[in-house]
């Protein structure tokens, strides 16, 4: 039996995308919304198609996914890394070139904490000479 949806999950920043690939005719469907209802910055839906753009067959695998959490770039982000796992999960020779572009290196950047007696992580309150 041939399985012809694949799994893969990403995570960027506070975002967690749960994304399934399977063959189809390209259509990208994310909270059970159309990519341009839910990224109308096209910067973000291009970061989110790299992969498919990468191993030039857009126009043969649906998306589904569901993400929650973080903003929307870290969640076109954590979709993008969920799509390149799915993709590697279908085919391991696609490896090479997905680790090569960066598409399966999780991106380890937190915001950092706010420290006590700090604004914010580093800014201090304004320093008086007088």
């Amino acid at each position: 039996m041939v399985k012809n949806e694949y799994y893969g999950t990403g995570r960027r920043k506070k975002a967690v995308a749960r994304v399934w690939v399977k063959p189809g005719k390209g259509k990208f469907n994310i909270n059970k919304r159309k990519i341009d209802d839910y990224f109308p910055r096209k910067s973000l839906q291009f970061i989110i198609s790299q992969p498919f753009n990468l191993i030039e067959s857009k126009s043969k695998y649906d998306v589904i996914a569901t993400v929650k959490g973080g903003g929307l770039s870290s969640q076109a982000g954590a979709i993008r890394l969920g799509i390149s796992r799915a993709l590697l999960k279908m085919d391991q020779e696609l490896r090479p070139t997905l680790k090569l572009a960066g598409f399966l290196t999780r991106d380890p950047r937190m915001v950092e904490r706010k420290k006590p007696g700090l604004r914010g992580a580093r800014r201090a309150y304004q320093f008086s000479k007088r």
